[in-house]
């Protein structure tokens, strides 16, 4: 059997990469021939999915943490010139301790210095996962680190944060790094959420940010501000658009004045990762990530691998660290079956711990019963 190992992360405990590793490892020892193409879905395990898949590298680069603080992050630049900026790696909710959690206060301007790095490396594909952040600035720090400038009713300058979003009256693109005009930048969003209103950003996700009642009350009031503002200046009207609200508002921002395309992280990843093209002599794929649940039918990364291997005919499993959803979900997201990993009763952090021995075995087992049907 050829069998193809497609997992995202197993969030606490294995990148995709370690994932598919272990996989391999127990689809090898069920005698089975292993391809491994480590998946995500534009949040946590992006940058090391595609660099994997891709055969690529990472390189570190000067940037700054939601607060403005001078750290070093990490960008993928793969071998036909396109770079995967990660915007966790420095806008991300874990760059903050609980006590300094406050979307009002927190910039992406950190993602719009590792654009700047890339496009020093001569990078002119650039794609973002825009997952996972701590921001909920509508793209305000990408862009305003990138040259622009967000102007308040008097004409001065603003900071890109979140709290700066209902000042703003005018956007000042003129000033943008012009290596942008022949870059093209897609977004890979791991959520559906409009920009605004009661399923958009700052309702569903600033809480989690550290956002009171209402501070969520003013950063959606000024994430539809600088909506209403771009869109009287000419640009995309983006305060309804699918996916606009995916990293605080990042992936609308930027695809109002930055011209980027926002796609559904998983099959943008699945894609970029090369999946349809192991697909094509296999005859199992096994996917997989820490949680199934209803958020997973969403555009995450398994829904993303299992309707690639509808389109290419080959039967899909998926192992779970958790599988919450009621019977019937699994098939109906294309999964053959969907299993959790788990061999035994543990803690939470002995549970994490058996993570890699948990899915080669849980592997093994699924390319055994697989392999034997008729």
């Amino acid at each position: 059997m050829r069998v193809v190992l497609a997992p995202a992360p197993f969030k606490a405990a294995l990148g995709p990469a370690d994932a598919a590793a272990a996989m391999a490892a127990g689809a090898r020892l069920a005698g089975a021939d292993a391809v491994e193409v480590p998946v995500a879905d534009g949040g946590e395990g992006t940058l090391e999915a595609l660099v994997s898949a891709a055969g690529g590298h990472m390189v570190d680069a000067p940037a700054r943490d939601p607060l403005g603080r001078p750290i070093t992050a990490a960008l993928g630049l793969l071998p036909d010139g396109t770079a995967v900026v990660e915007l966790a790696r420095a806008s991300g909710y874990e760059r903050v301790a609980d006590g300094e959690r406050d979307p009002e206060a927190t910039s992406t301007a950190g993602t719009g210095d590792l654009i700047v790095a890339a496009l020093d490396r001569g990078c002119r594909r650039v794609i973002v996962g825009a997952g996972g952040s701590a921001t909920t600035d509508g793209a305000l720090g990408i862009v305003v680190a990138l040259g622009a400038r967000a102007l308040d009713p008097h004409g001065v300058p603003l900071p890109g944060t979140g709290g700066a979003l209902s000042q703003v009256r005018a956007i000042d693109l003129s000033g943008l790094d012009p290596r942008l005009a022949g870059t093209r930048i897609e977004v890979a969003c791991d959520v559906t959420s409009p920009l605004t209103g009661p399923d958009g950003a700052a309702r569903v996700f600033g809480p989690q940010k550290g956002a009171s009642p209402d501070a969520v009350d003013r950063l959606d009031a000024g994430l539809a501000n600088l909506a209403a503002v771009l869109a009287g200046q000419g640009l995309p009207d983006v305060a309804l658009l699918p996916r606009a609200g995916a990293a605080g508002g990042a992936a609308g921002g930027m695809a109002a004045m930055l011209g980027a395309t926002l796609t559904g992280g998983g099959a943008l990843v699945t894609h970029a990762a090369g999946l349809d093209a192991a697909l094509e002599h296999a005859d199992l794929c096994i996917t997989g990530e820490g949680r199934l649940d209803a958020q997973t039918l969403t555009g995450k990364a398994p829904a993303a691998v299992a309707a690639a291997c509808a389109r290419a005919g080959v039967p899909c499993v998926g192992l779970f660290g958790q599988v919450d959803v009621p019977p019937g979900v699994a098939r109906q997201m294309g999964l053959l079956a969907a299993l959790p990993i788990g061999r035994a009763v543990r803690a939470l952090p002995d549970a994490l711990a058996a993570t890699a021995d948990d899915l080669a075995a849980a592997t093994a087992s699924v390319v055994t019963l697989v392999g034997s049907r008729p």
